[in-house]
């Protein structure tokens, strides 16, 4: 199995690789290392069946240049003497000592600089997934497909493909050239299974490809936490117990409806609006915070693993799930978050797209919102605050609910995938 991440806090894979694991299969899963964080191991067994290979993220030149530039910038005098070495050696072999610094200055430049990174770390899965005998390849998402595809098509005796595509590849943030759909549509016809979220997802793959994938829904794995730990919220963030932690937890990226979650804080007849995890526009929201003098209705923690992250949630009256539709990815998305806050009886105010709706109005869990009107979002918060009775039959009704949306039932449909193509 390919996945274009560290594997530190991916819930859906760490979930298909321990169910197949325990269904007799052994597992590896590639993934990119983090040279940023020491502490996390090139491989790592996780029971008897399941592995975890990380593979070198960074070219070896790359980062030989890397600590040259560190090391020129703390020691400025080295700086001088090798600008003089560089003289003479155009001095005397110019055209070579010339060529290598164009390449060098190339090779700096952002686009081909993140091109170089990418490719690096394509060619070493590869590699990976041609060092033992596999019958399956797993490629997670469109980012890991052609490694999929190489290894398991690019061989004599061909071996199964599995395209599980966790997002909507051709109407998502961040993808917005029309080159990724061309990918995917030469890619899709190379592969012997297609996976996705959830019906609507399907419909549209239908429509646009002219056959219906697979289905296997992202809960997460039952949890039963009346009797767990708890780490305490208030206690981390000295927010006063009389107050209810309003919680968002999951990436801080672009298209999540945060912002507006900021925008209707003011709104809130009480509450603290507490933000768990990490992401690309984490620095503006807290900067939004700070202009608006928000700080003591706004708090913001890192991400914690995967593992930890109901303990937190446990804290919270009520929890966002409040995407914008920004693009069919989001529109169409049943996000793990909506059933992670339902494990641990925590209602929900969220936007009213259709698989998230179909599921907190029909188990009535909590209140669907225009997730475009912050005045909205505030109207869903205030009337989960003000009805203490309401709320807390929505928690209820999110007890009752876990027993149906959870990964130990949900597993069973990865395993018919597997089992029809084994």
């Amino acid at each position: 199995m390919f996945v274009w991440n560290h594997f530190t806090n991916d819930a859906r894979v760490l979930r298909e690789c321990t169910a197949l694991s325990e269904d007799g299969y052994s597992v590896d899963l590639i993934c990119i290392h983090d040279p940023k964080d020491p502490k996390l191991p090139k491989f790592e067994q996780r029971n008897d069946r399941f592995r975890i290979y990380r593979v070198r993220r960074y070219p070896l030149l790359l980062e030989i240049l890397q600590k040259g530039y560190r090391f020129f910038l703390k020691y400025k005098p080295a700086a001088v003497l090798a600008l003089v070495l560089w003289a003479v050696a155009v001095y005397w072999a110019l055209w070579p000592t010339l060529l290598l610094t164009a390449f060098v200055l190339i090779l700096w430049r952002t686009k081909v600089r993140s091109f170089w990174i990418k490719a690096n770390i394509c060619l070493r899965m590869i590699a990976r997934g041609f060092q033992d005998r596999y019958d399956i390849y797993h490629s997670n998402d469109l980012n890991t497909l052609w490694q999929g595809y190489i290894c398991a098509k690019w061989r004599w005796n061909k071996k199964k493909l599995i395209y599980d595509s966790h997002e909507v590849q051709t109407s998502r943030t961040g993808y917005n050239s029309p080159i990724y759909g061309k990918i995917e549509a030469f890619l899709i016809k190379k592969i012997d299974a297609m996976i996705v979220e959830n019906h609507t997802r399907a419909k549209y793959n239908e429509e646009l490809y002219g056959f219906y994938p697979y289905v296997v829904h992202n809960y997460p794995f039952a949890q039963h936490m009346e009797d767990n730990k708890k780490i305490d919220l208030y206690k981390l963030l000295n927010i006063p117990k009389e107050e209810p932690i309003l919680l968002y937890q999951g990436g801080i990226q672009t298209g999540r409806g945060l912002e507006k979650i900021v925008q209707a804080a003011p709104l809130f007849k009480r509450g603290v609006v507490v933000f768990i995890g990490d992401g690309r526009i984490k620095p503006e929201l807290q900067k939004m915070v700070e202009e608006n003098q928000l700080q003591h209705k706004v708090k913001f923690l890192p991400k914690v693993p995967v593992e930890e992250l109901l303990y937190y949630t446990r804290n919270a009256y009520l929890g966002f799930q409040v995407l914008n539709n920004v693009c069919f990815n989001h529109y169409s998305a049943s996000s793990n978050k909506l059933f992670e806050y339902m494990m641990c009886g925590v209602p929900v105010v969220a936007c009213s797209f259709p698989e998230i709706k179909r599921v907190v109005e029909g188990e009535q869990i909590g209140v669907c919102v225009d997730s475009h009107d912050f005045k909205d979002i505030a109207r869903g918060v205030n009337m989960l605050l003000e009805n203490q009775q309401l709320r807390d039959v929505c928690s209820k009704n999110c007890l009752k609910a876990r027993e149906k949306y959870n990964w130990e039932k949900e597993k069973v449909y990865l395993l018919k995938v597997y089992k029809k193509l084994a």
